[in-house]
C-alpha cells in the first residue's frame, strides 16, 4: 500500500477529509505506478499541490526557497515537476496544497 497524507486545502480530497485531522488516503500501487498515474487515480490536481514529500524527502516545490530550508531532498531539482516517479509498496507521499506555501524552518 502507497499513503498519502494531505495537508492544508488538499484534504478535500479525501473522504471525510476534515482540517482539524491528519488525513491519509491509501493506495494499492499498479504495476509500473508513477506518482502521477496515482495523484490522477486519487483526483488530485497538481496545480493545487504547493510541496512533494517522497518517504521523508523534499521531491518537489513551487517554493524557490525551499532548497535552502534544510529539508532531505529527493532530488537536486525542486523546481522539476516531472511527476513519472515510480511508486510501489510501502511508500509514503505527503502533498501540501498551495494554501501552504511555505513550510516552517
Amino acid at each position: 500500500m502507497v499513503e498519502i497524507h494531505l495537508y492544508g486545502r488538499l484534504r478535500r480530497y479525501a473522504e471525510n477529509g476534515r482540517p482539524t485531522r491528519n488525513v491519509v488516503v491509501v493506495f494499492e500501487p499498479g504495476a509500473r505506478e508513477t506518482l502521477n498515474s496515482l495523484l490522477a487515480r486519487a483526483g488530485i490536481p497538481v496545480e493545487e499541490i504547493n510541496h512533494i514529500f517522497f518517504n521523508g524527502n523534499l521531491l518537489v516545490s513551487r517554493t524557490k526557497a525551499a532548497s535552502y530550508m534544510g529539508f532531505a531532498q529527493a532530488g537536486s531539482e525542486l523546481s522539476d515537476w516531472d511527476l513519472n516517479v515510480p511508486v510501489d509498496n510501502g511508500d509514503r507521499i505527503g502533498l501540501f496544497g498551495r494554501d501552504m506555501a511555505v513550510l516552517g524552518m
